[in-house]
Formats: structure tokens, sequence, C-alpha cells
């Protein structure tokens, strides 16, 4: 599948494609020697339409300007997660939500625990911004990318709010 690492200022964000849609978007780490924005991974960046749409939205998002993501976008996951998944994608750009209100929206309000470790596998961060799901005290709780990545997209998007 065709891959690309953007560099961001969060840290390298590696992109997949399988051709019509991005099935991930992962925080890579830094000392695991992945490719540097721009450089291609299996079929290049330019042999990919939707990676090159990814790479442009992203690098616009992290360019601090206001980005309404349409690269589609397919993750692979359980019937359930794709549920949640689906539901953090109608989550308002620089608006937050609890695990119980998602869980709720969902139609299943018991399931905050479900819903807390479908966000914790959602394949596609920052497109799916499973960062704008937070503790039902509104605590910053839980980010496989680290909490100080999600304070930092959380940042980003309120001084993007503005924009919008």
């Amino acid at each position: 599948m065709p891959t690309v690492t953007l560099d961001t200022p969060l840290g390298p964000l590696t992109l997949v494609s399988d051709g019509q849609a991005l099935t991930a978007a992962t925080f890579a780490s830094a000392e695991a020697g992945s490719p540097g924005a721009g450089s291609p991974g299996a079929g290049g960046p330019g042999a990919d339409s939707v990676l090159a749409d990814a790479r442009r939205q992203l690098a616009a998002y992290f360019a601090g300007e206001p980005v309404a993501f349409s690269v589609p976008v397919r993750p692979e996951g359980t019937p359930f997660q794709r549920r949640v998944w689906a539901a953090l994608a109608q989550i308002p750009h620089g608006a937050t939500v609890g695990y119980g209100a998602l869980a709720a929206r969902i139609g299943d309000p018991r399931a905050a625990q479900a819903v807390g470790a479908a966000n914790g596998r959602n394949p596609v961060v920052v497109v799916v911004p499973c960062h704008r799901v937070v503790g039902a005290d509104g605590a910053l709780v839980g980010y496989a990318g680290g909490l100080g990545r999600k304070r930092a997209l959380l940042d980003l998007e309120s001084r993007q709010q503005q924009l919008f």
C-alpha cells in the first residue's frame, strides 16, 4: 500500500492509502527511521491522489489554517469500532465530547469504556478526530499519541476555530 510520512510540528505522521481512501494516519516515532516529509514509501506520494490530498489538507491544518477534512477514509476495525469512528468524525472542529456522551450518540449510553477502547484504536488520527474526546469532567485523558499531542491538537483547533 502506498505510504508517505509527513513532518508535522508534533512529529512524523505516517499516512497509508489503499488507492481509494486513507486507511491509516499514525504518529511515527522519530527514532524509527521513517521517511521524512514528502519521502515516498511504496508508490511515492505522486502515485496516489489520496495521499496527495491528505498531505495537502494536513499540511494546511498544521499550518494553522481551518480545514474541514475531505479526504476519504476507510479505517479497518470491528463494526462497533467503525460506529465509534464515524461518530468521532461528527464532532465539530474545536469542540470536545466526553466518552459517555459519545456512547450515547452511537445509541449505547452504557458503553463509555468500550467507546474509549475503540477511540484508542483509531488508525486515522487527526483526520478522524479522536483527540476531541475528553473525560466526563473535561480532563484530558487517553490519547495513543500522548497527552502532550492531544493538548497541542486541541490548542491548534481552538486557534483555528476563530477562523472557521
